[in-house]
Order: C-alpha cells, then structure tokens, then sequence
C-alpha cells in the first residue's frame, strides 16, 4: 500500500518536472520555433520507454512516438548499456519517421545502479541540412538523404564527455550553426534538469515507492479512459476522407479510412484502409493519429501518461501511408495527421454525437517561412511562423477561431513584434475572416489572413495546403469549413496571383498572404439563434450578406436588430426549397 498523500505528491511533481524542464528549453534555445512557436515537448519514461509524464501544452503529436526510440536503443545497448550523464541525440525515420528537423535529445537517469528511465525532448530545429531549412523540407523532396542529415541513436556525450567529431559533423553540415547548436545544448541542458529532478524524487521517497506510485498512476488513468468509452455504445463504426495529393503525383487522391471498434472500455482503431506509402513525403511512422484522438475523446485535459492509452489498440500495417518502409520520403510527415484525427471522429459522430465535433481546418497551420539576408546585421535570417485557422462547430457551441491543429498543443503563432524586429519584413495584417466558419446551429471557427511585406529580397516558401478535394466537413446538417491559400503580389504587379512554390525567390517589397481554412458548422444554419448571428455581424464575423444567405437572418442595420416576421419568412421559404 502506498500512503496517499506520498502518491498525490508523486503524481503532481511527475508532471512539474517535465514543465521545469520545458521553460528551461524554452528559455535558453536560440531559434524562434521554440521560444517562440513552442514546436517541442519534454518528457519523461521509464526505462522500458512507457511515458511517464509530458509538459502540459506539449506539441500532442510528439506524444506517441517517444517510447518507440527508447524501445529501439534499449534493444541496441541492453539495459546495461548507459552511463550516467550519456546524451544521445536521433532524428532517424526508421523508428519513429518524421521530419529530420525534429531533432530528439535523451539522457538516461540511473539510480541504485540500475537503469529507472529517461528524460527526453524533442525540438524542431531551423535547419539539419539539406532542404530542411525552415518548417522542413518540402514533401516534394524524393528521399532522407535529400532532406538532411540523419542521426541514428548516436552518444554525442559519452559519460558526460563530448564527442567533438560528431558535434563538428553536426555543425559543419547546417546551414545556421549557431542556432541549431544553440539548440542542441538547451534540450541538453532541459534534459540534464529532468535527470536531476527524477534522482531527487528518487532519493527522497525510494526507487520501490516512486515505481509503485507510477505503476498506481498508470492503473488509475487506464480506468478512468475506459469509463468514457464504455458510455460509447459497442459496434463497429467507419468514416473515410481525402487528402489532395502527395506534392509529386497530381490528381492522384490519398484515401484516408478509419474503423473504429467499441467494446465495452476498449477502443479498436484501425487505419489499414488508409492508402499504401506515396511517393511523396506525405510519408510517416506514427501512431499520433489514433492517439491524439483517443486522448481527446477521453481525458484532453487530464496529464498524459502511459495508462492514457492501455485501452487503446491501434492497427496501422507496415507500408501504409501511416507506417511508411524507411526510407520512404518523410518530409512532410505530418500534413495528413489532422486529417486522420477528423476522420476518426467522424466515424464515431453517430455512436457520441454529444462529443464530436465537425472537422476543422485540417492543417498543421498555415506556415510563414521567408529567407534571406539581413541588410542590417549582414547575416542571413529564417523567419517562420505557424498561423491557426477555424476549429469545427460544437455540440455545445461555435468553434474556435485562429488555433493551431489538434496534433499541435500548445503551438503558437510567432508575435508579430518579434518578428519585425527579428527580420526585415512588415506584417501589414492579421485578421480573421469573415465567412469562412462553415455555416451552422454552431457555427465553424474562422480562418485568418497574414499579409506580410518583405522588405529585402529573398525567397518565399509557398506549398499549397492540400485540402481542396476534402474541405472540413460539417456535421448533423452544417455547412463545410473554407479552405486555405497562399497568395503573391510581386513589388509594382498589379494585384495578387494564387501560388504554390517552394522557395520563390522575390524582390524586395513583394507581399505575400497567407491564408488558413476554417471550421466546418455543426446542426442546421436556419437553427441559429438570430440573436447569435447579429452578434457575428457586429463582430464583423459574418456579413450582411452571409447573415441573409447562410442563416436566412434579416438585419435591420439602422435599428441594429433582427427583423424577426422577415427572418421567419425567409427561413420558410429556404426549409421549403430544401425540402422540394
């Protein structure tokens, strides 16, 4: 028996240490993804790999994939193999295959001469050479070797000594040296913060107590996951969607199939119908899709741990799009994983139609990303950024507007203050967009457009967002969600021109907008609450014209209120046409 209050303090300073390690990686990393942009997450396992504890607002889709490297190195080394103050360092896609920028520092904690666990993070990197300067490299790109340089398990500190030869291939082969190792020594330095964190709890309480209380934490999340499925009827229930294409074979759709079986607590999701590998680097090695979405259907606020998923199996066979054969290209590892994380709850919005919600935009937002050569320091810059759009419309209200995907935590966009001081660019808007939320009961959350004017020559990174086959979906009648589009204005053109590039060189003075997708509705638009869609048009949410066309709502601007007799009368004669 664990004393209980002894189990309460272990189970919140499990979840702190990860924190402290977190704002100790955000404050000390040199590259604005991270301190910025929050594309990372800490983490602790033990020594078997099962997730001990994750940073709240951890990016949600690096969750699934941290276990499956401790599982490979300890395969490789025994669990006799580490030493105190190893560092190892892996971007490899052979384990778990991402993009190569996702660059993965873990130590080992051994206490009582024994192996207990790890202290991890995983960052996004500005660059690992190759193509991967920016967000990563484009999913055009044929292969691995194209991408940038790959890092299998490797010690880049041996018993707290370095290996300068592996730190000097490292350095010599990226194209921002001082930010990428900048990097490197925070998530060293947040991991070393775990190691220390980990040994004190371990000191204070004994490894026996500590390894008992997680053992209970694991049970107890387990349990609490199951309750919430077994409110799910049992059956079997099916959804599937389409993503675009996969950058390099066009007109050539991505099916993306999800079955999802209930049985009592237990949660089945099976991805075999998804389509096999492409040749594009739409390519991954996941199990975030299922995770991501059993996590929010279960316990979305709950700390994360391995007991989060002991009732989930998730089928995804080797060669399907979702476990690509290394070395499939992997470039853009992550662009289709919303995607799957909205087919899987459309396959249960008629088992718990209470809880799902209508797709949102779909996309790991709407990424910024602008090269060149700063006139004012004389050195080159990166200026990235990732933009949010609409989420889709809710069973208990409208979706959220301008946020990051489901796969992407607590990402944000990058300040626009920090960006015009950091870059030589101007930010001339960011607003929302009227109309773009799918029409509904609740209506979608809205996208955004960023219009940014460079200031210097330089070259623009523009790969269209693949959604335009399979907009976001409304649900229980409502309207689907927009979509999203970059947009280029060349310095003296006379207007702006739909584009899809990577890297386009511009002169200076050339603007660009970045447009992101939006919310699909959720119910019957004539359902709205009139009093709601006033309320958007004076937000400025939706038009005049969508008010009447959308939800068949008669403002009265001079007045500023509903003409009820008109609305009704409109609103009957749209059910009539509907119905005919």
């Amino acid at each position: 028996m664990i004393d209980p209050v002894t189990l309460e303090v272990i189970r919140n300073t499990l979840p702190a240490i990860a924190n402290e390690m977190a704002a100790d990686l955000q404050r000390t990393s040199y590259n604005m993804m991270i301190y910025e942009v929050c594309d990372f997450c800490t983490a602790l396992t033990d020594e078997k790999g099962r997730l001990i504890s994750q940073n709240v607002g951890g990016v949600s889709h690096f969750v699934a994939d941290l276990g499956v490297i401790i599982e490979d190195v300890v395969a490789r080394e025994g669990l006799d193999g580490f030493a105190p103050e190893d560092v190892f360092i892996t971007n490899h896609q052979r384990v778990a295959g991402q993009h190569l920028n996702n660059i993965v520092i873990y130590m080992p904690m051994i206490h009582g001469g024994k192996l207990r666990g790890f202290a991890m993070t995983r960052a996004h990197w500005i660059d690992v050479g190759g193509s991967s300067t920016g967000l990563g490299a484009s999913p055009m790109v044929s292969d691995p070797w194209f991408e940038g340089l790959q890092l299998d398990q490797l010690r880049i500190y041996e018993a707290g000594k370095l290996n300068k030869t592996l730190y000097a291939v490292i350095r010599d082969n990226i194209r921002y040296p001082e930010s990428s190792m900048g990097d490197l020594r925070a998530q060293i330095a947040a991991c070393r913060l775990g190691v220390r964190r980990l040994e004190e709890v371990y000191e204070r309480y004994s490894a026996d107590v500590v390894e008992a209380s997680i053992a209970t934490i694991y049970r107890e999340s387990e349990r609490r996951c199951r309750k919430v499925v077994e409110s799910i009827p049992d059956g079997v229930y099916e959804a599937e969607s389409w993503y675009d294409d996969d950058s390099v074979t066009p007109n050539d759709p991505i099916r993306i199939h999800a079955k999802v079986t209930i049985s009592g607590g237990d949660m089945t999701i099976d991805l075999s119908g998804c389509a096999s590998q492409r040749r594009g680097g739409i390519n991954s090695r996941t199990l975030a899709a299922s995770r991501v979405a059993y996590k929010a259907l279960t316990e979305p606020s709950a700390p994360v741990n391995e007991g989060s998923f002991a009732a989930l199996q998730t089928i995804i066979p080797e060669g399907n799009v979702m476990m690509a054969h290394y070395p499939a290209p992997m470039g853009g590892w992550s662009l289709i994983v919303p995607t799957v994380v909205d087919t899987i709850f459309k396959a249960l919005a008629g088992a718990a139609p209470d809880r799902i919600p209508a797709a949102h935009h779909g996309l790991l937002g709407g990424s910024i990303v602008f090269i060149g050569r700063d006139p004012r320091t004389g050195g080159n810059f990166v200026l990235q950024s990732l933009e949010g759009g609409g989420w889709g419309g809710r069973p208990i209200g409208d979706g959220e507007s301008a946020s990051v995907s489901v796969c992407q935590g607590n990402v944000k966009n990058s300040p626009i203050e920090s960006m015009e001081i950091k870059t030589p660019v101007v930010i001339e808007e960011r607003s929302l967009r009227p109309d773009s939320g799918g029409p509904g009961q609740f209506r979608g959350g809205l996208g955004i457009d960023v219009r940014v004017r460079n200031l210097v020559e330089g070259k623009w990174n523009m790969s269209r967002p693949r959604r335009r086959l399979c907009p976001p979906w409304g649900l229980r009648g409502g309207g689907q969600g927009g979509g999203a589009e970059y947009f280029l204005k060349l310095a003296n053109a006379d207007g702006f021109e739909s584009v899809d590039q990577v890297m386009r060189p511009v002169p200076a003075d050339s603007q660009v907008i970045i447009r992101t997708g939006s919310g699909g509705g959720w119910g019957d638009p004539l359902e709205r609450d009139p009093a709601l869609v006033l309320a958007d048009v004076e937000a400025g949410l939706v038009s005049l014209d969508g008010a009447l066309r959308d939800y068949g709502v008669v403002i009265d601007l001079a007045g500023q209120c509903v003409n009820t007799d008109a609305t009704q009368n409109v609103r009957a004669e749209k059910r009539a046409q509907a119905a005919g």
